[in-house]
């Protein structure tokens, strides 16, 4: 059988205007469309379903079925389909994240590329930038939501710590401690370090977790990007301590720091601004990501 929804849209309209004339007006089609549609539907069905005079049409014992059944069933079918579209176009359009440069390589392409999967109408733009950056574009309205390390001036924005991510050590293969599996901070002491700068928003919390191990820092540079500070390592200019996520080259030796001390992977946006649909489909999608685990590095 091959009925169509246009057929039945036609018919509806029929049975309720009882007036072919009148049909086409309200559908906004010729007469003799609504006339072939409905003369279709009948030859389908192989029943007459409507009695028409010069005067109206009256739907006949199959035609009153036919129109009680299917108002309830249409009705059902355009709130979904309604619904249907609706979700089309959350997931339609474009939304503008800013993120701290070790997560930007190492979390967001994950969810950039399981968005693609999943809303392949969906574009995100990637802000690669330092947590300060971060924090300004966040409260400037130029993104719609950060990725940021435990932000100090939380008090600012509505925030959500998704995952938390271990410090550990890298140094070069040859180094003394790599010899070991696990290092203390305290073994730390008197090593030259090679740290991010305060632009950095993992630095502030070294500095704190140096001086709750009873450390004294020995800083020999600071850089701005991790990858900086790994090739400084590379030609033996100290050791640094770095996230498990910002993945150092395997040309350096990595060893975790005991006891064990993480950083908290903070989602924030502006606290006077609520998530569009979009960003919010995002924002949750980065939490389900990391509840699973699929963010966790190897």
């Amino acid at each position: 059988m091959n009925v169509n929804l246009r057929q039945l849209r036609v018919f509806l309209a029929v049975a309720r205007q009882r007036h072919f004339h009148r049909a086409a007006e309200h559908l906004h089609l010729s007469q003799p469309a609504v006339s072939r549609h409905v003369a279709e539907l009948e030859s389908e069905l192989g029943v007459r379903l409507f009695d028409r005079s010069t005067r109206e049409v009256v739907t006949t014992e199959a035609g009153r079925y036919l129109e009680s059944a299917i108002e309830r069933v249409l009705d059902e079918l355009e709130g979904v389909l309604d619904h249907v579209h609706s979700e089309g176009e959350r997931r339609r359009g474009k939304i503008r994240i800013a993120s701290v440069p070790t997560l930007s390589a190492s979390l967001m392409p994950l969810c950039i590329a399981d968005c693609a999967r999943e809303y392949p109408e969906l574009t995100i733009q990637l802000h690669d930038q330092t947590q300060t950056l971060v924090l300004d574009s966040v409260r400037g309205g130029e993104v719609d939501f950060g990725v940021a390390i435990e932000p100090p001036q939380a008090g600012e924005f509505a925030s959500e710590v998704i995952m938390h991510d271990p410090f550990c050590l890298a140094c070069r293969p040859d180094h003394p401690l790599a010899r070991h599996k696990t290092v203390s901070w305290r073994k730390l002491q008197g090593q030259p370090l090679v740290l991010l700068d305060y632009s950095s928003g993992s630095r502030r919390l070294i500095d704190q977790l140096l001086q709750k191990h009873g450390v004294a820092a020995h800083v020999v540079q600071q850089t701005g990007h991790p990858y900086t500070a790994f090739r400084m390592v590379e030609a033996g200019l100290g050791v640094t301590i770095t996230p498990t996520l910002s993945s150092p080259p395997t040309t350096l030796a990595v060893r975790p720091l005991t006891p064990t001390e993480r950083r908290a992977v903070t989602l924030i946006h502006r606290r006077q601004r609520s998530l569009s649909p979009l960003a919010a489909l995002v924002w949750n999608r980065l939490r389900e990501l990391a509840a699973k685990g699929a963010l966790t590095p190897r």
